[in-house]
C-alpha cells in the first residue's frame, strides 16, 4: 500500500531532500488503530517494510497492550506525547520517543500523525557552536549579559550595533556608564529587582540610541541567570526594536483620541479647534485649520464646497483654529479669524488636487519657500520648521479648507505614515465641521423664521399690563416650536396664549407659525378657550394628514419628520369689565396667579389632551381676578431641566413669582436668571400679565326693552354718557352707530337688550339681545325699505362684530375717538 504523504513534505530520496527525511520516523493510524502510512524512517526504525505493516493493527507494534480507559483518554488530546517500547520485526524490543498529533481531514474524518527521531537527543560539538552564534547573530535583538554588580560580560552583535561600542569597550561597564540617558538607570534599577527576586521583568523605554538622530521605542524582557543550583548569577537583558509598532500604537491611540474628542459640539469654530488640540503635541508641533469662506461670510455660513474666483476676488480662508507646543502660538502669522488670500503654495496645491501633501526640507533658511508665503520665512527660520502636511478638509464631496501640520521641536520629520493619519484625522473631523456648518445654516434660518413669526410687541391695551420673553435652545437642542401672543379681542378683552410644538428645528419653527396664525384666526371669531382648542386641535390632525401624504408620496427622511406634528396649548380671556378669566389647557403646565396679598398659587384646570389627538374634549375653568393679579404663562422648558424634576421645577417658579419685583420686566427676568442656566435644553416662552379693571369711569351699561321708542332713548343715553366723559366730538358717530345696533337688536334679536359703552383708546358700543341669530352684513337694493344698519354701521367704524354669549349674541362697533375741539373748549 502506498504511504500516505505528509502535505508540505516531500518523500525521502529525493536529490534536493533538504530535509534528510529518513531521519524521522513516521507513521499514520485511523481511528480503527489500522496503519495507514509508513516512512522509509519507519522501516529503518522497526524493521518493517510498508507492505507488511500497512493494513495491520497498530497495537501489534507494541510489547506492551494499552487499557482501554487510558486509550479512551488518548483519544480526547489533540497531541500526546510519551516513550513507548515498541516490537521489532526480528523480534528485540525498540524504545523511542514517540509524538502523537491527532488530526482532522477535509472529509470529517480524523487519523493519528506519529513521529519520532531516530538520531536521539544527545549533545553533539555543533550544538556548542549553534548556541554560539545564536546569541552573537541574532537579528533585531540585542542581548546582554551581565553578573551580579550588573557588570556588563557579553553583548551580542547586534547590542554593540545599537551602542555603537565593541563588546570590549563595553565589558566591566554598567550599562548607564556606557549609554548616558536617564532611561537606562530605570532599566539598572530592574535589573536590580530582577536580581533581589529572581523574577523575570518586562521594561518599555523610548531612548534615542548612541549615533542616530531620533528616538526609538525599546522592549526590554530582564530574566535572571542561575547556575545548576538555582541561584542567581546573573541578568541577561533582551533588546528588541519595537519603534514601528510603537508608532503604529501611537497613531491607533491619537484616531481614537480624535474620535472621542473631535465633534464634541455643533460648533463649527469649537470643532476645528477640537482637531488642532488633538494634534499638537501628540503628533505635531503647531497646527491650523482654515476654512473656505465668502467675501463677508462667518464660519457658520460659508459655503461647504470649493467656491470658484470670480469678480468678487480670489479664493478666501479664514482660521479657525490653531494650537502650538509654545504659548501664545507664535509660529501663526494668520490671527484667528483673520482671512488669508490669496492662497498660495502648500494650501493651494491641497484645494486643487485634493488630496493631502508632504512636505520635507531640512534646511531651515529656504524651508519657507515650500510654503509658498513669504510671511511664513520669518517663523520657519525663526523655529526651525523642517516639515509640513497639507490636508484638504472634505466632506460629502465639497472641500470645506485644509489643515496645517509643521514640525519644529520634534526632530523626526513627517514621514508617509504620518500623512496617512493626518488625512484620516482631517477627514473624520471635515464630517464633524460639515455637519456643523449645516446645523448653523438651519439654526440660523430657523431663528431668523421664529422671530418673524413671534410678536414683535405687544399691543397697547387696558386690561392686561404685559411682559414676554422668549429664549431659544442651546445649539445641541436646536431652536423649537414654542411661541406666545397677546390678542385684543372685542370688549376690551385680552387673550393670552403660549404652545409648545414637537421637536425642534425648520419644521417645528415653521409649524409654529402656522399653529399661532390659526389661534389668531379662531381668536377673530371670538370662540370660547374650550371650543378654540377643538378646533385648533383639527387644525394639528390635519397638518399630520399632510404630512403623511407628503411621506407617501417622497418617501424621504424629511417628509416622515413632517408627519411628526403634536403640540401642547394655554388659552386665556381677561374681561378687564367682570374681572374674569377664562382658561382651557391642551396638555400644557398650568397657569400660576399671584393675587394682591396672597401666595403663588397654580391654577387647578383639567390638563386636556395634547393637540393632535383628536376625539377628546377640552374643559374650561372661570377664576375672579382681583385688580394687580399677576398671570403667568409658560413653556415647559422654563421648570423642566436636566438638572430637576418638573415638581422642584415647579417650586422654583413659586419662589420666584413671590419676589416683590413691581416691574414686570424685571420679574420676567429675575424668573428666568432664576430657573434657566445660560445653556438651556428646550426653548422658553413667557407671558407674565398684571391685570387691570375697567370700572364706572370707563364702562357705562343700561338694559333696554323691546319697544322701538328705546332707539331715541338709547341715542339720548349714548349722548349725555360721551358729553360726561368729554366726548362730544364723537357723539353724532356715536348716536348713529347706537341707533342701527339697537333698532337691529329690536327688530331682529329677543330680549333682553343691554347697551354698553367701553371707553379706552377707542370708543366700543356694544348691543347685547337673546337671540343667538348672528347679523350678516349686505348690499340693499335702491327700493329696500330695510337692510343699511349694519352697512352703515361698517361705514362708520374703525371695525365691528359680533360674539356668541352663553345665552344670545352680541354685536359690537370700535370707533376711533374724535380730538377735542380746543376752540370751541375755549369758548
Amino acid at each position: 500500500m502506498e504511504e500516505r504523504r505528509t502535505p508540505g513534505v516531500e518523500p525521502p530520496g529525493r536529490p534536493d531532500d533538504v530535509f534528510d527525511e529518513a531521519r524521522t520516523a513516521r507513521a499514520v493510524v485511523d481511528e480503527h488503530g489500522i496503519v495507514t502510512g509508513w516512512s522509509e524512517g519507519a522501516r529503518l526504525l522497526l524493521g518493517y517494510p510498508p507492505a507488511e505493516i500497512i493494513g495491520e493493527p497498530a497495537a501489534s507494534l507494541l510489547v506492551e497492550t494499552v487499557n482501554a480507559e487510558t486509550l479512551g483518554g488518548i483519544r480526547t488530546l489533540p497531541t500526546w506525547n510519551g516513550r513507548l517500547r515498541l516490537r521489532h520485526r526480528d523480534g528485540h524490543q525498540v524504545e523511542a520517543g514517540v509524538l502523537a498529533h491527532h488530526r482532522l481531514e477535509g472529509g470529517g474524518g480524523a487519523d493519528w500523525f506519529l513521529v519520532s527521531a531516530l538520531t536521539g537527543t544527545a549533545a553533539v560539538p555543533e550544538d556548542e557552536l549553534l548556541l554560539a552564534w545564536s546569541f552573537e547573530q541574532a537579528t533585531n535583538c540585542g542581548i546582554t549579559l551581565y553578573d551580579t554588580r550588573l557588570r556588563l560580560r557579553r553583548a551580542n552583535d547586534d547590542a554593540q550595533r545599537t551602542a555603537a561600542l565593541s563588546e570590549t569597550d563595553m565589558r566591566g561597564l554598567r550599562f548607564s556608564e556606557f549609554i548616558a540617558d536617564p532611561v537606562m538607570h530605570e532599566l539598572e534599577w530592574n535589573m536590580v529587582r530582577v536580581l533581589e527576586t529572581g523574577e523575570p521583568r518586562h521594561v518599555e523605554t523610548y531612548v534615542r540610541a548612541p549615533g542616530e538622530s531620533r528616538e526609538r521605542a525599546w522592549s526590554a524582557f530582564l530574566y535572571p541567570l542561575r547556575n545548576r543550583d538555582g541561584a542567581v548569577r546573573g541578568v541577561c537583558m533582551s533588546g528588541q526594536d519595537m519603534t514601528e509598532q510603537y508608532w503604529a500604537r501611537k497613531r491607533l491611540q491619537l484616531l481614537n483620541d480624535a474620535s472621542a474628542r473631535i465633534g464634541s459640539t455643533l460648533d463649527v469654530t469649537r470643532t476645528a479647534q477640537e482637531l488642532a488640540d488633538v494634534a499638537v503635541p501628540a503628533f505635531a508641533d503647531f497646527a491650523a485649520v482654515d476654512l473656505l469662506c465668502d467675501r463677508d461670510s462667518d464660519l457658520g455660513t460659508a459655503p461647504s464646497h470649493l467656491p470658484e474666483a470670480s469678480a468678487a476676488g480670489p479664493l478666501r480662508l479664514r482660521r479657525a483654529a490653531h494650537q502650538s507646543v509654545f504659548p501664545g502660538i507664535p509660529e501663526a502669522v494668520v490671527p484667528l479669524g483673520g482671512v488669508d488670500s490669496p492662497i498660495m503654495g502648500l494650501r493651494a496645491e491641497c484645494l486643487t488636487g485634493g488630496r493631502g501633501v508632504l512636505r520635507v526640507e531640512q534646511d531651515p533658511q529656504t524651508a519657507g519657500l515650500f510654503l509658498g508665503d513669504e510671511r511664513w520665512l520669518a517663523a520657519v527660520r525663526a523655529f526651525g520648521i523642517h516639515s509640513v502636511i497639507g490636508v484638504p478638509l472634505r466632506a460629502r464631496g465639497g472641500t470645506l479648507g485644509v489643515a496645517f501640520f509643521a514640525r519644529h521641536q520634534r526632530p523626526e520629520p513627517f514621514g508617509k505614515d504620518d500623512l496617512l493619519l493626518a488625512e484620516e484625522m482631517s477627514s473624520r473631523a471635515a464630517v464633524y465641521i460639515d455637519n456643523a456648518r449645516r446645523y448653523t445654516r438651519e439654526r440660523n434660518t430657523s431663528l431668523v423664521l421664529q422671530r418673524s413669526l413671534l410678536p414683535r410687541g405687544t399691543p397697547t391695551q387696558s386690561a392686561l399690563e404685559t411682559a414676554t420673553r422668549y429664549m431659544p435652545a442651546d445649539a445641541w437642542a436646536g431652536v423649537g416650536g414654542d411661541w406666545y401672543d397677546v390678542i385684543p379681542l372685542a370688549g376690551a378683552r385680552v387673550a393670552l396664549v403660549v404652545g409648545d410644538v414637537v421637536g425642534h428645528g425648520l419644521h417645528a419653527t415653521a409649524t409654529m407659525g402656522r399653529l399661532r396664525a390659526a389661534v389668531r384666526t379662531l381668536a377673530d371669531i371670538d370662540l370660547p378657550p374650550d371650543e378654540l382648542l377643538t378646533h385648533l386641535d383639527d387644525v394639528v390632525i390635519r397638518l399630520r394628514t399632510e404630512g403623511d401624504h407628503a411621506e407617501e408620496d417622497s418617501g424621504n427622511s424629511a417628509a416622515v419628520d413632517a408627519g411628526q406634528v403634536g403640540a401642547t396649548c394655554l388659552y386665556t380671556i381677561y374681561d378687564p369689565v367682570s374681572r374674569r378669566c377664562t382658561a382651557a389647557c391642551a396638555g400644557h403646565p398650568p397657569p400660576a396667579v399671584v393675587r394682591p396679598g396672597s401666595d403663588v398659587e397654580y391654577v387647578d384646570i383639567p390638563a386636556g389632551p395634547p393637540l393632535g389627538v383628536g376625539g377628546l374634549p377640552f374643559e374650561t375653568v372661570e377664576l375672579q381676578l382681583p385688580e394687580g393679579s399677576l398671570l403667568a404663562l409658560y413653556t415647559n422648558g422654563l421648570i423642566e431641566s436636566a438638572q430637576h424634576d418638573l415638581d422642584e421645577g415647579l417650586e422654583s417658579l413659586r419662589k420666584a413669582l413671590s419676589a416683590p419685583i413691581s416691574s414686570l420686566e424685571d420679574m420676567c427676568d429675575h424668573v428666568l436668571n432664576a430657573l434657566v442656566n445660560d445653556r438651556p435644553r428646550d426653548d422658553i416662552a413667557l407671558v407674565i400679565a398684571r391685570t387691570q379693571q375697567l370700572d364706572d369711569r370707563h364702562v357705562a351699561t343700561w338694559d333696554l326693552s323691546g319697544d322701538l321708542t328705546e332707539v331715541a332713548r338709547a341715542r339720548d343715553l349714548a349722548a349725555r354718557q360721551l358729553g360726561d366723559w368729554g366726548l362730544q366730538e364723537s357723539a353724532f358717530v356715536a348716536e348713529l352707530v347706537v341707533s342701527e345696533l339697537v333698532t337691529n337688536a329690536m327688530r331682529y334679536g329677543e330680549d333682553p337688550i343691554q347697551l354698553r359703552l367701553i371707553r379706552q383708546d377707542a370708543l366700543i358700543c356694544e348691543v347685547s339681545d337673546g337671540s343667538n341669530t348672528a347679523p350678516h352684513l349686505r348690499r340693499a337694493r335702491s327700493f329696500d325699505e330695510g337692510g343699511r344698519g349694519l352697512f352703515i354701521v361698517a361705514q362708520l367704524a374703525e371695525c365691528w362684530g359680533t360674539r356668541q354669549r352663553p345665552i344670545g349674541k352680541t354685536i359690537w362697533a370700535e370707533i376711533a375717538l374724535q380730538p377735542p375741539n380746543n376752540s370751541a373748549i375755549s369758548r
